[in-house]
């Protein structure tokens, strides 16, 4: 049951990104061209995606699912080096390529080849990030 409503909820997700045309790569970069030709609709998606975010955790602060075990915490805001230089890593990819994970895989089916070698980079980044963080952290001075 779990794998097939994660599967609904995937399917739901990849349609409304479809649907609000964050797979359109240009649409996402015209968002960021705040200059340029400025479209604004990324907006109303980050809107309708975070306020019933918002609404969730409040609702389930404190109750367990119906799996078993507990909701997790709203994680602490902790501003450190590795927030700020994935946050830049992740700011300039998504600028480049306009395209973030989400909609990576959902138009990975008609994306082309473009979208392959999005999604190939954005693995081989993600692999290396533990590498990469280990490395930042022995830079890091002792507290």
């Amino acid at each position: 049951m779990r794998i097939l409503l994660a599967l609904l909820s995937g399917s739901l997700f990849g349609a409304g990104l479809f649907v609000s045309g964050m797979t359109d790569t240009t649409k996402v970069q015209g968002w960021l061209d705040v200059f340029g030709d400025w479209d604004p609709t990324l907006a109303f998606v980050m809107g309708g995606a975070i306020l019933p975010m918002m609404v969730a955790w409040h609702l389930t602060r404190g109750r367990s699912p119906l799996a078993g075990g507990t909701f997790p915490a709203l994680p602490k805001p902790e501003f450190d080096r590795r927030l700020i230089v994935g946050s830049v890593l992740f700011g300039v990819g998504w600028g480049l390529a306009g395209l973030c994970p989400g909609p990576a895989v959902a138009s990975l089916s008609y994306g082309g080849t473009g979208g392959l070698v999005f999604m190939a980079a954005m693995l081989v980044g993600m692999g290396a990030a533990p590498t990469l963080a280990a490395r930042l952290d022995r830079f890091e001075s002792p507290a």
